[in-house]
């Protein structure tokens, strides 16, 4: 199984070699998809907008926001799938858009990721 990584997408000149994938819900502004080198981007598998909203990147609300978007990815196992798949494979990239690199959906999607291989 190949290693899950996070990146912000505007540090393009530093991603790690993998399978990239944007895990927003809304495109990053300012930045075009051919410059991503991307193999897809996976709306689906984002926080909900009611979720994100909610969180609106608020330290104190971290780890319940982990707890509700667990539950999400719980109910849509269809929208992260291709990841693991992806994982089985070689190393893959979730590319973000935040600008908290410690407290975002790509890297509570990612510990998720790594508790269901």
């Amino acid at each position: 199984m190949g290693a899950i990584h996070v990146a912000r997408v505007y540090d393009r000149d530093a991603l790690p070699p993998g399978r990239r994938f944007l895990v927003e819900r809304l495109w990053p502004r300012g930045v075009r998809r051919e410059d991503l080198g991307i193999e897809d981007w996976l709306r689906d598998v984002a926080p909900s907008t009611e979720l994100r909203r909610w969180f609106g990147h608020d330290p104190d609300r971290w780890e319940e926001f982990r707890r509700r978007y667990a539950a999400e990815l719980d109910a849509s196992p269809e929208a992260w799938q291709p990841l693991v798949a992806a994982a089985r494979r070689g190393p893959v990239v979730l590319l973000f858009g935040a600008r908290d690199g410690e407290r975002n959906s790509a890297v509570a999607l990612r510990d998720y990721l790594a508790a269901h291989r």
